[in-house]
């Protein structure tokens, strides 16, 4: 209509004619930045980042490998994984409007979509960091540029739930004015700067770099020159947002959340594995139901345990490792008297592991009977002294003491 082709010939004029945008900036400035981190208490890190009239809330979750996203693909046979989520939401009253929420919009995804390809080169490696990563941007406010501020809420929001990622990420949008031969740049633009101008070039990165870009255009096309200014300003730009990310949280916090899992991981051989599942599951049930950890074991032998304290990870790793050691000839063990005979009692050296401790090992001297010495559930230290070619172990309690 006429209202908006005047406010289209009067912003671009005053862009180009006098280097003065809508809101008073020149083609350079940033909009003032507020960061805070540990907004939200439960989570495991959050951030609040905003810039001008654009705001992000933004939440990091660390799950483990049974939450990651399973994705049917008609590429590849079966169901592959995703072990990094960017989620991005755009809810109407973040422009002033009302009306009905529906399902994730097109918009939603594309943006959630490249916020999450500039965050993905700087997350650690699953081997080092163990983690399904989730990460959710509400935003609360929009003008202009909502996905670049989800990437800087969204690199924050992981450091404090102290993701070791390998570099803090800052994103801009940069826009366009051309009319004939005269060109204007602007950095970090506005929503209506956005409308009427002719390019929205995004740009997410980290000091070293650029991970992930995104343009639109509404021209035929852009010269070298052009790019070439386009991304020295994007630079500087991100350089600028960087700067204020660093004054907030200028590294990943050094101990994760205390209400996000921990995660241990070991390798047992793969022959144990039924160890540790036991008969129906019966094994493994009773370690999570006796940890309250969570345990899961791939085929390749790697156990994985997760757990929110760190005490109740390491019982379980030490209930797991208990099941899978092999027994050494010659190590004092600790265990419960399973059952005794006329010639000696059986002793569990280890979970579901038993050996013969010979009455003539019971102790120096002759022994008459076996529960003179040892009764059944009592707790006895033995020497494993041998392991014969058919698998039985022969104990010892007398190596253990001295001669009298």
């Amino acid at each position: 209509n006429e209202l908006e082709e005047v406010e289209y010939r009067v912003m671009r004029k005053q862009v180009l004619d006098k280097g003065e945008r809508v809101d008073g900036r020149d083609l350079d400035t940033i909009r003032p930045i507020v960061i805070e981190t540990g907004v939200l208490p439960r989570t495991h890190g959050s951030a609040l980042f905003q810039r001008g009239q654009t705001q992000a809330m933004v939440s990091a979750t660390l799950g483990t490998a049974d939450d990651e996203q399973r994705i049917d693909s008609i590429d590849v046979a079966g169901e592959t994984t995703k072990s990094f989520m960017l989620h991005y939401n755009f809810p109407p009253y973040s422009t002033g409007e009302v009306k009905m929420i529906r399902g994730t919009s097109r918009r939603e995804i594309g943006h959630g979509a490249l916020a999450e390809r500039a965050l993905q080169p700087l997350l650690p490696h699953y081997e080092d960091f163990p983690y399904t990563l989730r990460v959710v941007s509400e935003i609360l406010e929009s003008n202009g540029s909502s996905s670049m501020a989800t990437v800087c809420g969204g690199s924050l929001a992981l450091m404090d739930a102290g993701v070791p990622m390998q570099a803090p990420c800052a994103g801009v949008a940069m826009g366009l004015i051309k009319e004939g031969d005269k060109i204007a740049v602007l950095t970090d633009i506005l929503g209506s700067e956005d409308h009427l101008g002719d390019m929205d070039f995004k740009v997410a990165g980290t000091e070293k770099g650029i991970t992930s870009i995104q343009m639109d255009i509404k021209i035929e096309g852009l010269d070298l020159k052009i790019m070439e200014q386009a991304l020295e300003k994007a630079r500087k730009g991100r350089l600028h947002i960087l700067k204020e990310m660093a004054k907030v949280l200028p590294t990943a916090r050094a101990e994760l959340s205390k209400y996000a899992p921990r995660i241990f991981t070991m390798q047992i051989k793969p022959d144990k594995i039924g160890d540790v599942i036991g008969p129906k599951g019966k094994t493994i049930r009773g370690i999570q139901d006796a940890t309250g950890a969570k345990i899961s074991i791939e085929d390749t032998g790697v156990v994985t345990i997760s757990a929110v304290g760190g005490e109740a990870g390491e019982k379980a790793r030490a209930m797991v490792a208990a099941i899978t050691t092999e027994p050494e000839v010659g190590r004092t063990y600790e265990g419960p008297v399973k059952s005794t005979t006329a010639f000696g009692a059986f002793v569990e050296i280890l979970p579901g592991v038993e050996g013969l401790l010979h009455i003539s090992e019971l102790q120096h001297g002759r022994t008459e009977k076996t529960e003179d010495v040892v009764k059944k559930g009592d707790i006895v230290q033995v020497k494993l002294l041998e392991v014969d070619e058919r698998g039985r172990m022969k104990l010892s309690r007398k190596a253990l003491m001295p001669r009298e």
